[in-house]
């Protein structure tokens, strides 16, 4: 019997696109994975990488502030949340404060190409990875406490 490596994925869930970060095996390290078109086959886009990435955890950016501008986004990832614990999976919502501002300076210091820099979906993807590689840190924390 071969033990089947499971990963933790991460969502940084917006509006028009939805970013994707996944985990090492080991669970150490954030990548930035791909960016989902936030449209009527989102959900099903995520179930799908879910199975073929074997995850075993979702790690849901959520927005702090509760203002006008982020109260439908937050009622969208709290419904999100609900849709993917019925498929057995455990998730945790994560403050993403900050995020877009960290994976912008991220793009900047890291794509070298002006046009692919301007790519929102690449930011997405790094918010994504920002926030789960917080999320991967805390744990590494608590278990040397």
């Amino acid at each position: 019997m071969t033990l089947q490596e499971t990963r933790i994925l991460s969502i940084d869930y917006g509006l028009k696109r939805v970013g994707i970060a996944l985990s090492d095996p080991l669970k150490i390290f954030a990548y930035p994975f791909k960016t989902i078109k936030n449209d009527n086959n989102f959900f099903n886009e995520l179930v799908k990488l879910i199975k073929e990435q074997n995850v075993l955890k979702v790690i849901l950016g959520f927005p702090d502030a509760d203002n006008m501008s982020t109260k439908e986004v937050r009622k969208k990832i709290l419904s999100l949340k609900e849709k993917i614990e019925k498929l057995n999976i455990e998730v945790i919502l994560w403050d993403e404060s900050f995020t877009s501002v960290i994976s912008g300076e991220r793009v900047l210091e890291s794509v070298t190409k002006k046009t692919k820099r301007r790519d929102k979906g690449l930011l997405d993807q790094h918010s994504a990875a920002i926030i789960l590689q917080e999320y991967l840190e805390s744990n590494v924390k608590r278990r040397n406490e």
